[in-house]
């Protein structure tokens, strides 16, 4: 299997939790959907808090795969 340039080899478990990761975000993708739907509620925050949940599960991937190049 090819390796991704920058990145070690993942174990199994590792895999899971990142898959877990990605899971999750899309349930949160879901209801940020919901929020956007909604005019009475304040976009800016609903854009800042979609922001800040996208850097968080990046966040934990980085932290699980570890990788080497920036």
């Amino acid at each position: 299997m090819p390796t991704i340039i920058g990145y070690r080899d993942l174990t199994k478990f590792e895999i899971e939790l990142i898959n877990a990761i990605k899971q999750t975000g899309i349930s949160l993708d879901n209801l940020i959907k919901e929020l956007r739907a909604n005019p009475d509620f304040d976009q800016r925050w609903v854009s800042i808090g979609t922001t800040d949940i996208q850097t968080g599960l990046m966040a934990l991937v980085r932290a699980i795969a570890r990788p080497e190049s920036f």
